[in-house]
């Protein structure tokens, strides 16, 4: 045996050392959360895990090694909060927890307990937009111990690098550092912009998101993509950057308008025609589809099965595109006042793509929920922003068809193809340029 084999050998002799040691570190760590459940305190202890983090210099010689050690006791930390969490008994009275990599928190109220699932012991910008009800972000702000606020304009045109910039510079002014954090609250556009600007800030600070419109909670906040706009395509610039930890409270969607909330049953419709039929088949009963944060539970777990098994969009994840190719080829042909929103624009963008017994089914649904079913549109505007798609290809565009609800398959199409499928979106079923 050489040289680098006996190093190898030794590798795995501590590696293996080290499954031991984290088996009896997450034992301890089970019985902690039954002793805080007998006692009624949280999992999150601040003030502890910021005094476990002050020994750890001491606890290592050599002070080059001294900063990884700090970086691995935190990622302990964060694993050993997210094991008790999972270990402790769930009441329906109690939140809905959904863990990849980091937890999701579905629970009405729980905005005024954010400090409990996220570290706010920190400088943090807190980025939001000016169509959120100042409330939220005073209930978070309130929770932190030194924060910043930005406020985009409202609507998609801030949603740019100009804005990205800015909120760059304003990171800069008031001293941000890696340790400390972004928080998003509001809608996808936000989260979105803010998670990118996370993403890059001194190559990377903690990212956490509060999303406040059932648009946003269905889809943007969870699965780590965040983006800008650019040259008139949605999305084509952005980095994959995990949130820490997002949380939902659904009682904020009781200021939303009714049209805000149709805008984010199209995404929830979504996963259910590819992935569950039974998600699908709440929206067909008389009654409705039912409890929003059960709907929501039920969408953010379908969502993350998904991107655990494909984070990078390299296979699977696609079919979270589904509705998506054409539905961001008609929100870029849209202007003005009047423009559908970006739901509104995928319910019609999954109509073509599903076969003739899904639309059938479909289309009530949809009509039921106020959610457009036709659109006066310039087509050869729709084809050319879908030419520009990130899924566009040499061979073709690869969309994602429905011919059966819950089965789902990819195809590519030809421009020509996408073509003769819009035009059934068109009030007459015809040809319509501007």
């Amino acid at each position: 045996m050489d040289r680098l084999q006996e190093l190898r050998a030794e590798i795995d002799r501590i590696d293996a050392a080290l499954a031991g040691l984290f088996q009896e570190r997450m034992t301890v760590a089970a019985e902690i959360a039954a002793q805080k459940q007998a006692r009624g305190l949280p999992v999150r202890d601040p003030e502890r895990e910021r005094a476990i983090l002050e020994k750890l210099p001491a606890r290592m010689p050599d002070p080059a090694l001294r900063p990884y050690y700090a970086r691995l006791q935190d990622c302990l930390l964060e694993l050993s909060r997210a094991y008790q969490t999972a270990l402790l008994p769930r009441t329906d009275a109690d939140e809905a927890r959904i863990f990849t990599d980091y937890p999701v928190v579905i629970k009405r109220g729980a905005l005024a307990r954010a400090g409990e699932l996220f570290r706010l012991d920190r400088r943090v910008f807190l980025v939001t937009d000016s169509g959120v009800p100042a409330a939220y972000v005073k209930a978070l702000a309130a929770q932190c111990a030194h924060h910043t606020i930005f406020t985009l304009p409202k609507g998609e045109q801030s949603k740019s690098l100009e804005q990205l910039a800015n909120v760059w510079e304003a990171m800069l002014r008031h001293g941000l550092t890696r340790q400390d954090c972004v928080l998003a609250v509001g809608g996808g556009k936000v989260g979105d912009l803010a998670g990118f600007a996370a993403a890059c800030f001194m190559r990377g600070v903690d990212f956490y998101n509060v999303p406040t419109t059932l648009l946003a909670m269905a889809d943007a906040a969870v699965g780590g993509k965040t983006a800008v706009n650019f040259a008139g395509t949605k999305n084509p610039i952005g980095a994959f950057w995990r949130p820490k930890a997002v949380l939902m409270d659904p009682e904020v969607l009781g200021t939303l308008p009714a049209r805000q909330l149709s805008n984010g049953m199209a995404e929830i419709l979504k996963l259910g025609l590819t992935l569950d039929p039974t998600l699908f088949t709440r929206f067909e009963d008389p009654a409705g589809p039912g409890d929003l944060e059960a709907l929501i539970s039920q969408a953010v777990a379908l969502k993350q099965s998904v991107v655990e098994q494909d984070e990078r969009e390299a296979g699977l994840r696609r079919v979270l595109n589904f509705g998506h190719t054409l539905g961001h080829g008609i929100e870029a042909a849209q202007s003005g006042r009047g423009a559908l929103l970006h739901g509104e624009c995928v319910a019609l963008g999954m109509l073509p793509l599903c076969g003739p017994a899904v639309r059938a089914r479909l289309l009530p649904v949809l009509e039921g929920l106020e959610l457009p079913t036709t659109v006066s549109v310039d087509v050869e505007a729709v084809l050319a922003a879908v030419a520009h798609d990130k899924k566009a290809g040499a061979d073709g565009i690869e969309v994602v068809t429905v011919p059966e609800i819950g089965r789902w398959q990819f195809e590519k199409m030809t421009l020509s193809q996408l073509r003769e499928r819009l035009q059934t979106l068109l009030p007459q079923g015809g040809i319509q340029n501007a």
